[in-house]
């Protein structure tokens, strides 16, 4: 079974950086799609950044130039890289995991919340003006 834990979380002024992590423990399937979502007090979830098993990756309109996601294979972890960062970034950001079937087509974006089975606990990013 697929385990999720995210850190790096925080407090930064406006303009400031952060690096989260999602650490990956259990068994992940060869063909995955994994996600950053993000929630904000008030508002629905919604998807920061994917990257497929292969290699692609997808980004929100809001966050294209700033944010950049990664994974290391062999640390198993995800990460995102989130520069220039504005309040309006202000949210638990959470990553995601799912497998994709043999016989299923590869996911592009927008990844959508519900489809998503595995999640990590979330962690708080904090932007003030």
């Amino acid at each position: 079974q697929v385990q999720l834990v995210e850190s790096g979380g925080g407090s930064v002024q406006s303009g400031g950086s952060l690096k989260l992590s999602c650490v990956v423990s259990g068994e992940t399937y060869h063909r995955h799609y994994m996600a950053w979502f993000r929630q904000a007090p008030g508002k629905e979830r919604e998807p920061v950044t994917a990257i497929l098993s292969n290699g692609a990756t997808y980004y929100a309109e809001s966050v294209k130039g700033r944010f950049t996601i990664s994974q290391d294979a062999v640390e198993k972890t995800l990460y995102l890289q989130m520069n220039t960062l504005r309040p309006e970034d202000t949210a638990v950001y959470y990553c995601a995991y799912k497998p994709i079937p043999e016989d299923y087509p590869l996911p592009r974006w927008p990844p959508r919340s519900v489809d998503f089975r595995t999640w990590g606990q979330g962690t708080q990013v904090t932007v003030s003006s």
